[in-house]
């Protein structure tokens, strides 16, 4: 599989060449996943698939008069944007073209349901995690020895930004890149961060270095994200 990282910037103010784009991949140039940006469209994806209905993940919740993006492609997602929303809801594992895509429950927002997505393809796989607090450990087995996983990086320092609901005691948030490092790195050898935070834009060099140290401290190959980016599957694969 042959990944373009579309968008890296989470829902913040600040900007840069190669980090201004919200979240989104494009897997073969036929599979999208997350679409952060209405540009996303102009690459034609056949297939789209949507992690949780925030506006850096879903861009026209921003605009309550667009209802569903002008694409005529079928859009997946964990739930409808309104009731006159044309997506499926995708809670089953999917068969597409040559691809197994199995949604997994997510934790990060009390407004909105969030899935992560495993993508198969031969020998081949990935997990994509979009916005991520915690995920139960029961669908742990369902992402153990992919070859790479793709996830965010809002917070850098240990527990992130976790907040429990007072009355339902259920977390939200975004986890720190630690914490997340942690999660996976009995599950993979290769992780790919994206979706940065204010605390990255300072100085990217040495947000860069940062990364890609905590994972080596884990015994993790870290890729830093930008938009633009290509990682060719096969290639991790033979290292």
């Amino acid at each position: 599989m042959k990944i373009k990282i579309l968008g890296t910037r989470g829902e913040i103010e600040d900007s840069l060449p190669y980090y201004s784009k919200h979240s989104g991949i494009l897997i073969d140039g036929k599979l999208l996943i997350d679409l952060g940006e209405r540009a996303f469209l102009n690459y034609k994806p056949e297939c789209i698939l949507l992690t949780h209905l925030h506006p850096d993940h879903a861009y026209f919740m921003r605009w309550h008069h667009e209802e569903n993006p002008p694409t005529s492609s079928p859009i997946y997602a964990p739930e409808r944007a309104r009731k006159e929303s044309h997506f499926h809801i995708l809670s089953k594992p999917l068969k597409w073209k040559g691809y197994s895509i199995i949604p997994i429950p997510t934790h990060h927002s009390k407004k909105v349901k969030s899935q992560a997505y495993v993508i198969k393809k031969g020998k081949e796989s990935l997990l994509y995690t979009g916005d991520l607090v915690w995920i139960n450990k029961e669908y742990h087995p369902l992402f153990d020895g992919v070859d790479l996983v793709i996830t965010e990086a809002s917070f850098v320092r240990k527990g992130g930004m976790i907040r429990r609901d007072k009355d339902t005691h259920q977390i939200f948030g975004h986890n720190g890149v630690p914490n997340l490092i942690d999660l996976f790195k009995n599950h993979t050898k290769n992780i790919l961060f994206m979706h940065f935070g204010s605390w990255f834009y300072k100085d990217t060099a040495a947000s860069k270095k940062k990364l890609k140290c905590l994972a080596k401290e884990k015994g993790l190959h870290a890729i830093v994200g930008r938009d633009g980016l290509e990682v060719d599957l096969s290639q991790l694969c033979a290292r």
